[in-house]
């Protein structure tokens, strides 16, 4: 099984060994040198002092409302000494300082599950560091030992035997001039503010107006695009009348781009307008897809031999089948809040861009590909983000700005932005799955289990951009292109395994003594992405669903049953018997006519269990309340923890009950709210998230949440009804 591991050595291969960001390459000379450049202290790359006493933090990982802005200012803020909500913070541009430290991940991106468990370490050096160097520069100050300086907590150094104390800012240049010392990070026992409940500090930016998101920018000049794109994917212009859209108030050209047709306007109206007024004729595509025909191409690939073996434990094939089930899930759309937009700037032979990007470091390179420009002539400004759920770690939306801005943009900035429809009818989508299953029971005991997997390729898409992102800065430009463009086709074609298939089925964690897992990659006109949870989104509502089948058939409690095939592993054991306790799974009984189900997944190396109570009236489910429980390792901030668990619900929920996206003749059908539907607040139940006490460096929160709820969801209504869901979204299902 080839894994994003393997992205990197493809990168590494085609241009040499990649460049590990510099963030703690700093030494004596060349702080000292820095302070001297800019009066500013400056130990390492997130942690900036002046000595008008700011302490400023550079966010390496974006804020897209998860809370990466609240939690890393409190890991810098524990060691550094300060309190956090007086540290100024700006987000990170794009620079190989601020790469991702996972190992499978190593390029400027924000995703994964990554920030904190990541972050966890570096940042906490990073404050001690600082504060080490300011300890030093007291006492070299005073003329005093080191030992004898303390950082109290509120931004100053004290010499207690004298009682003089210096703020940080005035001892920016002495703190400067130490050297970078080796540091020991404060233990458990000496936390202020790891592990507490603190505000988020991205709240009142975002009340008050002054957050900006990628939609607020505004830069003199401005013009707005609105591109008309393709009706379905792998169309091309025919012929157009831009008449009618060059005659609308405000427009001030219309011309064919990479992306379709930009209308580019004084504002967003008078661009939206003048597309709306644009007639154009495009080809059909001979491969259009439709959902039906993929469908039924789906089902038939499952019904033959499988293309790869990924797991196979015993001889599951020797079993007697007890139950032989289809799943199957379908494409779904992101629905970020703010749209996908951008703003580009070409100007010196430069371009800047802003934008509410979840990948810095791929936006700043597919731009330098789409000029033709040097990475070192590209600038990345992140902005805020209005919801990401990986579809901003595509970097399409930067790349249609730059090239309107310099088809079009004469030196003027040109923001492009998506209406809700072209968001929707133009996302990367989560790919549609369907799996066989094949499980035997006997004597009570769940003995065989086959599962096969029809899906695409994630990576198949992506790949490539990460492979590019990861070269060394001044790898030439046709090395990136080769290497972005060989690794896709591996992918696609099942020569590697994309993992992100299998995640979350070929790592089943059970007891099951004969069990064997297969894929089958296909290709199809669709694009898809990371989308929240990536495989495990899909790959666990099919085994929790299906263990669900089987423990019924072996006459088990969907608990209890867990329990017997998990003995050996612990920490899913300790989720699991956490949510059920407290959502009083053995020792109540729910209201007549109201189900109840379990499910327990491992993702992003964290670990979730959910049960979920519903009731159903005929294709109206009503989901009355979640219990949601984690272990992620230490948690830095509980309340970010539970508005991750409420948010996992919410999105799960919406995506289980209500959403799909299909196609007819390669054209999306849902093209809003009204037909994307998402949960609303009268329908959302009563959330419960707990964490199990753990001593384990921090794991993934943002996305572990996910993948237990549709068969959770389903449980309950098996519970409820005795009807068995096997195909989502529920509400079209129980309506069929």
């Amino acid at each position: 099984m080839i894994s994003r591991r393997a992205l990197l050595k493809l990168g590494a291969a085609a241009g040499g060994a990649f460049v590990v960001g510099c963030a703690f390459g700093r030494t004596g000379g060349t702080v000292w040198r820095e302070y001297k450049r800019t009066g500013t202290f400056q130990p390492n790359a997130w942690i900036r002092i002046t000595p008008d006493d700011r302490v400023i933090f550079t966010l390496d990982r974006v804020e897209m409302g998860q809370g990466t802005t609240t939690s890393h200012a409190a890991m810098v803020a524990e060691e550094l000494g300060v309190d956090p909500r007086v540290m100024e913070i700006e987000a990170a541009e794009a620079s190989r300082d601020y790469d991702n430290p996972d190992k499978q991940i190593r390029i400027q991106i924000t995703g994964g599950s990554t920030s904190t468990r990541g972050a966890w370490r570096p940042l906490r050096e990073a404050g001690a560091v600082a504060r080490e160097m300011l300890r030093a520069g007291a006492a070299w100050t005073w003329g005093v030992s080191i030992g004898d300086c303390r950082a109290v907590g509120d931004g100053s150094i004290a010499h207690a035997k004298s009682k003089r104390v210096l703020r940080y800012g005035a001892l920016a240049g002495a703190a400067a001039a130490q050297d970078v010392p080796a540091v020991e990070l404060k233990g458990p026992a000496q936390w202020a503010i790891i592990g507490r409940s603190i505000d988020r500090l991205d709240i009142r930016p975002k009340v008050d107006g002054r957050g900006v998101y990628g939609m607020d920018v505004q830069l003199p000049g401005m013009l707005t695009a609105v591109i008309v794109r393709p009706p379905a994917a792998g169309a091309t212009l025919v012929r157009m009348d831009a008449a009618s859209a060059r005659a609308r108030a405000g427009v001030v050209a219309v011309e064919a781009c990479a992306g379709g047709v930009a209308v580019v306007a004084r504002g967003y109206w008078e661009a939206r307008t003048g597309a709306d007024a644009l007639a154009a004729e495009w080809t059909t595509p001979a491969n259009a897809a439709d959902t039906d025909d993929l469908r039924a191409s789906y089902r038939r690939l499952l019904s033959r031999d499988a293309e790869r073996v990924v797991r196979d434990d015993g001889d599951a094939r020797a079993q007697p089948d007890t139950l032989d089930a289809f799943y199957e899930l379908p494409y779904l759309a992101h629905a970020t809040m703010e749209p996908q937009n951008a703003t580009a700037w070409l100007h010196d032979g430069r371009c800047e861009v802003w934008a509410p990007t979840q990948a810095p470091g791929i936006a700043r390179w597919r731009v330098a590909d789409a000029l033709g420009l040097d990475l070192e002539d590209v600038q990345i400004h992140t902005t805020l983000i209005g919801g990401g759920f990986g579809r901003r770690g595509l970097v399409d939306y930067c790349v249609d700005a730059a090239d309107v801005a310099r088809r079009v943009g004469g030196g003027r900035p040109v923001k492009v932005v998506f209406s809700r429809e072209d968001d929707l009818a133009r996302d990367w989508y989560r790919p549609m799955a369907m799996s066989r299953l094949r499980g035997s029971v006997a004597g009570g005991r769940v003995t065989g289990w086959r599962h096969h997997v029809v899906t695409q390729s994630i990576l198949a898409d992506e790949g490539g951009d990460f492979v590019g992102a990861l070269l060394p800065n001044g790898a030439p430009r046709a090395v990136r292109r080769l290497a972005s463009a060989s690794a896709p086709r591996l992918f696609a074609r099942g020569a590697m395994p994309d993992s992100t298939s299998i995640e979350g089925a070929v790592e089943l964690p059970y007891a099951i003594p004969n069990l064997r897992v297969e894929l089958t990659p296909v290709e199809t006109p669709v694009p898809v992405g990371f989308w929240r949870s990536v495989g495990h989104s899909h790959n666990a509502f099919v085994t929790e669903g299906f263990l669900d089948e089987l423990l019924h058939a072996a006459g088990k409690d969907a608990y209890l049953g867990r329990r017997e095939l998990l003995a050996a592993n612990a920490r899913h054991l300790g989720v699991l018997d956490l949510a059920a306790t407290k959502a009083g799974w053995t020792t109540s009984t729910p209201p007549p006519g109201v189900g109840r189900g379990i499910a327990v997944h491992a993702s992003f190396e964290s670990y979730c269990a959910m049960v979920i109570e519903a009731s159903v009236d005929g294709a109206r489910v009503r989901v009355r309340r979640a219990v949601v429980a984690f272990d992620c390792g230490r948690v830095v901030n509980p309340g970010l923890v539970a508005a991750q668990g409420e948010s996992a619900v919410i999105f799960g929920l919406s995506a289980a009950l209500k959403q799909q996206i299909t196609h007819r003749a390669g054209r999306v059908q849902e093209t809003n709210f009204g037909s994307y539907k998402a949960l609303r607040m009268f329908e959302c139940p009563i959330i419960e998230t707990y964490t199990v006490a753990s001593d384990a460096e921090p794991s993934g929160i943002g996305e572990p949440g996910v993948p237990p709820v549709a068969p959770a969801l389903c449980g309950a209504i098996f519970a409820a009804t005795g009807k068995r869901i096997r195909r989502l979204p529920v509400e079209a299902e129980l309506a069929t």
